[in-house]
């Protein structure tokens, strides 16, 4: 798909990630721009339609679904992270709520506009999807668990057209990964390479150096063939019965 024309939405806009994806798809073109933020965000550009949206709370996601009047694009990118030592419950609650029953509940709110559109989703995983970083086994957790949750969204939602895909992160240089003393990559190189890579189609996006170190042994590695069996009996299983 192109950016130019479509009406996309950010969720966790106001900063970071979340607010270059905004700006880069405005520099691209996009015809509305819908961010969605806990609090109101005031844009200067006319395009952008400011959503009150906490992707913890059921009647603000239903709320905004309701306001959006059109949709091509879909981008998941609110998130939290915290250190924990898995010794605190709520931490893993917090962490699951946000990361992971956030962009499933956007998603199922906004999921019959972008049937109608055709259009895609992109959920902005982690690379510690792939390997737990011990400093926050809650973040990782949940990590691991929104990719599995992107896996089984682009089996299930490839029948109605509307394409999946997984943003797999590393460092970047956000408010929230401030206290991590690593090489981090830019928010707007980060939004420039999400774009790209979904203009290309990219189902595993890598969209940073320190991510696209591990991007060729995925897409070639048991994982993954695994992920594309397993969707091949699932889009047959209807088929057959």
């Amino acid at each position: 798909m192109t950016i130019a024309g479509s009406a996309v939405l950010v969720t966790g806009a106001n900063r970071g990630i979340g607010r270059a994806l905004v700006e880069e798809a405005l520099r691209r073109g996009a015809r509305r721009v819908y961010a969605g933020t806990r609090q109101p965000l005031a844009h200067p550009d006319g395009r952008v339609t400011p959503l009150r949206l906490d992707v913890t709370d059921a009647a603000q996601i239903q709320a905004a679904a309701e306001s959006v009047e059109s949709l091509d694009l879909l981008i998941n990118n609110a998130g939290v992270f915290g250190s924990d030592d898995l010794s605190d419950r709520a931490a893993l609650d917090r962490h699951l709520a946000v990361n992971l029953f956030g962009p499933w509940g956007v998603t199922q709110a906004l999921l019959p506009l972008l049937t109608r559109s055709r259009g895609a989703i992109v959920n902005n995983v982690s690379l510690m999807a792939l390997a737990s970083f011990p400093l926050t086994p809650a973040y990782s957790i949940s990590k691991a668990a929104a990719l599995s949750l992107t896996q089984s969204q682009r089996a299930l939602l490839a029948g109605k057209g509307v394409r999946v895909h997984a943003v797999l992160t590393g460092a970047t240089d956000t408010d929230l990964a401030r206290d991590l003393d690593i090489p981090k990559a830019s928010p707007e190189s980060v939004a420039r390479a999400i774009f790209d890579a979904v203009d290309n189609g990219e189902e595993d996006i890598f969209p940073d150096p320190g991510s696209r170190s591990v991007a060729e042994s995925w897409r070639g590695g048991a994982a993954k063939a695994l992920e594309r069996q397993f969707a091949a009996l699932a889009q047959a299983e209807p088929a057959a019965a």
